[in-house]
């Protein structure tokens, strides 16, 4: 999809170093992949004591070596 930006241009080439990114698109693909990665496990981290597990941790972690057996 093509898209016009006005991207501050300090921070897409502080983007690029730090990111390893070749081009400034790869940098912003990369910036926005890791926004979206960090607000999920921010979601995740929110359910914390809201969610009431049923079994272990070792009863848990036995039942990933059921469903993935190279664990």
């Amino acid at each position: 999809m093509r898209t016009t930006l006005v991207i501050d241009e300090e921070l897409l080439k502080e983007a690029k170093v730090l990111s390893g990114a070749k081009t400034k698109k790869e940098a912003v693909e990369k910036a926005l992949g890791e926004f979206i990665k960090r607000r999920k496990a921010r979601k995740l981290l929110d359910l914390e004591g809201k969610v009431e597990l049923s079994y272990s941790l070792k009863e848990l972690l036995e039942r990933r070596k059921k469903d993935v057996p190279n664990r």
